[in-house]
């Protein structure tokens, strides 16, 4: 049987209005009254109507979150972060994927909206376009909006929450440019993400800090997963690449980078130096303990959450850029003396 308001007051002895303030957490009900009327409700298993309340109070006490998919280990402790917040606030979350298709993205906006959601918190889908018609509508709605990461053109007007990129990428060379490494590879994400192209900007930062110009040679395309690592070093051996270090744009490429050369006889760090980016689980678990830059994922997290709130409360909250730390590990050493990897471009197939 469905407990209301009316049951409650009835054994608490006072009147509904009493019992709807207190569980409103109202001022003007003494705290006494308010804890008896809290443990008799749920001591009697009432469950707040939230679709009547947010007809009063015109709001749905739901948060939206848009992501690329769970299953990308770099949004675990941000959603945790996120999570908790919100229900501390007494938030729920309904969360959406985009596995990074602009039609999908949208879609789950619009779904989303039409679900009426307090705020909604996005990782966008990069593209080349200025404009993206779903992020046109939450600006004239003016619905809360924390971006989860970088802003790219299409969403630029919103507030975000990222990491500082192209100084963590920065110090990962200079770290490798400190143990003699002067021919450094740099696995490239997708070259429209802000991310990909802060990380490559910082790589090249470093080097003509240290009097090394940028070779585009030295620069391969992978992408963001194990596979795409795996792929992006085959193609380094076909083409002779003679570099003693690899910087991967992730963890999950250098892990891909990492597997292929062990299992091709490569030595690591010995024979090649190997970073990658995030400090994500796998990184720590690798063939080799993987040399890499700690994203503050929780803290990120936290950042948005403390957007949000500003913007539920009609503030003009500033962006964040937070530092992420760099963590020396086994799979980075001393230079070789000689290139293996040009060697075994001569000597291996190219096939995994």
């Amino acid at each position: 049987m469905t407990v209301r308001l009316k049951d409650i007051a009835l054994r608490a002895n006072v009147s509904v209005m009493t019992v709807s303030k207190a569980l409103r957490d109202a001022p003007d009900v003494s705290e006494a009254t308010k804890a008896r009327i809290r443990a008799l409700a749920q001591q009697m298993g009432y469950v707040p109507d939230s679709a009547a309340r947010g007809l009063r109070t015109r709001t749905t006490r739901t948060f939206g979150v848009v992501i690329s998919s769970t299953t990308n280990p770099i949004f675990a402790r941000v959603l945790m972060a996120i999570e908790q917040r919100a229900q501390e606030m007494g938030y729920d979350l309904i969360l959406t994927h985009t596995h990074n298709l602009p039609e999908r993205e949208e879609h789950c906006i619009y779904r989303l909206l039409a679900r009426r959601v307090d705020g909604i918190f996005v990782s966008p889908v990069y593209r080349m376009s200025t404009e993206a018609r779903a992020y046109q509508e939450l600006q004239q709605r003016g619905t809360p909006v924390v971006i989860l990461g970088h802003t790219a053109p299409f969403c630029a007007h919103f507030v975000n929450v990222e990491t500082d990129d192209v100084q963590a990428s920065y110090e990962l060379t200079r770290h490798l440019l400190g143990q003699g490494h002067k021919r450094i590879a740099f696995l490239s994400g997708p070259l429209v993400s802000p991310w990909t192209q802060e990380r490559l900007e910082g790589y090249r930062r470093a080097l003509r800090e240290h009097h090394i110009e940028p070779d585009d040679h030295l620069v391969f395309q992978a992408g963001r997963t194990v596979e795409d690592g795996i792929q992006a070093v085959s193609q380094m051996i076909a083409e002779k690449c003679d570099a003693t270090a690899v910087q991967a744009v992730n963890d999950l490429v250098a892990v891909g980078c990492m597997r292929w050369l062990i299992q091709h006889g490569v030595r690591i760090p010995d024979d090649v130096s190997v970073t990658g980016f995030g400090n994500l689980l796998i990184s720590e678990n690798a063939p080799r303990p993987l040399t890499t830059a700690r994203q503050p994922k929780f803290t990120l997290g936290m950042a948005a959450m403390d957007a949000m709130v500003a913007l539920l409360n009609h503030q003009h909250p500033p962006s964040r850029r937070l530092p992420a730390e760099l963590l020396v590990r086994q799979s980075t050493g001393t230079a070789p003396a000689q290139c293996v990897l040009s060697e075994l471009g001569s000597s291996s197939p190219t096939d995994d």
